[in-house]
């Protein structure tokens, strides 16, 4: 094989693993880490260098068992309702404020919120919902943040369904953010000019 190609390869799998440095979701990392590992490992044994292929192809191995044990292990979350005004919405705000605007901008400036939860996994605050409720008890998204570590989903998923069990019946947002518009269609919300809908399977 032509030693450009090879070296190419090596270069590839180098800016993988670099990459994976890069990643806040613990999955992504371990992931990209692997692809990375992978491919080095087949560049060192294109170059002969076995010591450095055995070692990437057990930093594959050890990324694919945490893979496997974090999607096995279910994740447990709880979720408090709490008054908006509640100095944890504030301390989480301000551990949180860069993030938070880079999705929702105006998060400052929704002091007309009328119900606040906070979604925990264990002892950690994984995320928060603001929002304002309507007259039919549906509520008004402002602010339905996870933090980078719990982005998988899963926090959302139970939060939704702990909404259904208090017999919300639907949730309205909006967005600027095209991320977070692919979320919220990746978790069952419909658009319609510019706005979102979710209609919750209330518990009775």
């Amino acid at each position: 094989m032509d030693k450009y190609v090879i070296e190419t390869i090596g270069y590839i799998g180098s800016a993988l693993v670099l990459v994976s440095m890069l990643m806040t979701s613990v999955v992504k990392l371990r992931f990209i880490n692997t692809v990375g590992s992978l491919i080095f490992t087949g560049y060192a044994l294109m170059i002969q260098s076995y010591p450095t292929a055995a070692m990437n192809f057990c930093l594959a191995l050890i990324n694919i068992y945490n893979l496997i044990k974090l999607f096995r292990n279910k994740k447990e979350y709880s979720v408090v309702k709490v008054r908006p005004e509640n100095s944890l919405i504030s301390h989480f705000f301000n551990l949180y404020a860069e993030d938070i605007e880079k999705f929702f901008p105006d998060a400052g400036k929704n002091s007309d919120c009328d119900c606040a939860y906070m979604i925990c996994y264990g002892t950690d605050a994984a995320g928060i919902l603001l929002g304002k409720l309507l007259s039919d008890g549906s509520i008004d998204i402002k602010v339905d943040y996870t933090t980078p570590v719990y982005r998988d989903c899963s926090a959302g998923r139970h939060l939704y369904s702990y909404l259904a069990e208090q017999h919300i019946p639907a949730l309205f947002t909006s967005t600027t953010s095209e991320s977070h518009r692919k979320y919220l269609l990746k978790m069952g919300f419909s658009e319609n000019g510019g706005r979102f809908e979710k209609k919750l399977k209330t518990i009775h």
